[in-house]
């Protein structure tokens, strides 16, 4: 009889989770409140950017991933916009330039061939640049997709394996015998299965809670900007030294997180954040934000003073106190899983975290060591 796993969340990850098991021939059950990609998935921007990762666990996550997308459209059949066009973190000034400096020997220690290089060289790249940058990192690796059109593509990539997707069933709370989940209930129905994986980012706490299980996952929300349809005019992904600086710096020199991130849509449009704040479950636009965020994104690229916005958003990004997401079995309840607390590695982190969660669910040996990721590292937290 094959192994029936249910998972809670339709967003990038749930969807991933839900594929893989399903090529590992679970019977699987995804329950979604509203629909695919609603939440976090579907607002945010398209960088797989790894030279932003900190050496260690997530980035050797982030590199395996990278090498999964290459192959994922063809895997999945579809067209999930990938394209590997590079990136580059921008430096102004002296200070993001040490910062900078910093980090990329760390990385080239890691392994990544990452380098800076010149204000000149760096409007090579990216002519429209303004002369104000005085430098800026480069690595050709780093890729963007389409994230929601990813997790839909995950979404039906499942179902052609047999996998339900239950969309707007709300899951109320976890079935459970002598110290094992056994189902799950949603929309005021049982739903038995044999393990149940966790994977509503934000919202994962609150579910959690009830069963007692306390996780540090609160929501970081960041605001995004899109400008109307544009001729090709960056061709990589973007991101400032201040964005990178504003999580080294203390007090409120920076009380929104603002710096800039940066990219072009197939359809032409850009995406231009970014923010990190803490204000809760409170997902609205923040016009002091927005402002900033445009003022960032002129000095940067003095051409836009004269381009439409057509709309902002925001989202809210599942934020762990030490910046790694939960993986794995949740020890105190047997067959209860958790995928959660990505914050804003969700995107680059999809592929592999599917695949390795459905290989824990399975039972199978995994290529990394999953300690780091452990939801007991937080067991004597108070929360």
């Amino acid at each position: 009889m094959k192994q029936k796993v249910i998972v809670i969340g339709g967003g990038i990850i749930g969807t991933s989770i839900a594929y893989y098991l399903s090529k590992n021939e679970v019977d699987v059950t995804l329950f979604e409140s509203k629909d695919i990609a609603a939440g976090s998935s579907g607002s945010c921007d398209r960088a797989i950017m790894i030279q932003s990762k900190k050496p260690g666990p997530t980035l050797d996550l982030a590199l395996k991933s990278a090498e999964m997308y290459k192959t994922l459209e063809l895997e999945l059949e579809e067209d999930l916009e990938y394209r590997k066009g590079g990136g580059m973190i921008l430096i102004e000034n002296e200070f993001e330039l040490e910062v900078i400096q910093e980090m990329v020997e760390r990385q080239n220690q890691a392994g990544l061939d990452v380098s800076i290089i010149s204000g000149e060289d760096a409007r090579e790249k990216v002519p429209l640049l303004s002369k104000s940058i005085i430098a800026s990192t480069w690595w050709s690796e780093d890729a963007e997709i389409n994230p929601m059109g990813t997790a839909f593509a995950f979404a039906r990539a499942a179902q052609k394996r047999n996998a339900k997707m239950e969309l707007n069933y709300i899951v109320q709370g976890f079935l459970i015998e002598n110290g094992r989940v056994v189902g799950v209930k949603a929309n005021n129905e049982n739903f038995y299965a044999d393990g149940v994986v966790v994977c509503t980012g934000v919202w994962t706490k609150s579910l959690l809670q009830s069963i007692n299980i306390d996780v540090p996952i609160v929501p970081r929300k960041g605001e995004i900007l899109v400008t109307e349809r544009l001729p090709k005019v960056i061709d990589c992904n973007i991101l400032s030294g201040s964005y990178i600086a504003s999580k080294l710096q203390k007090g409120n020199d920076n009380p929104y997180g603002i710096g800039l991130a940066i990219g072009q849509t197939k359809s032409g449009t850009l995406l231009i954040g970014g923010s990190r704040e803490f204000v809760g479950f409170d997902s609205s636009t923040n016009s002091t934000v927005i402002r900033e965020i445009a003022k960032r994104a002129v000095q940067a690229f003095p051409f836009l003073k004269n381009v439409n916005l057509i709309r902002t958003f925001s989202g809210l990004r599942p934020f762990t106190p030490d910046n790694l997401p939960i993986l794995g079995e949740i020890p105190s309840v047997e067959g209860l899983f958790i995928a959660a607390g990505h914050e804003g590695d969700g995107i680059a982190l999809a592929p592999i975290t599917g695949k390795l969660m459905a290989e824990i669910i399975c039972g199978q040996n995994t290529d990394f060591d999953m300690e780091p990721f452990s939801i007991q590292r937080f067991a004597n937290m108070k929360i």
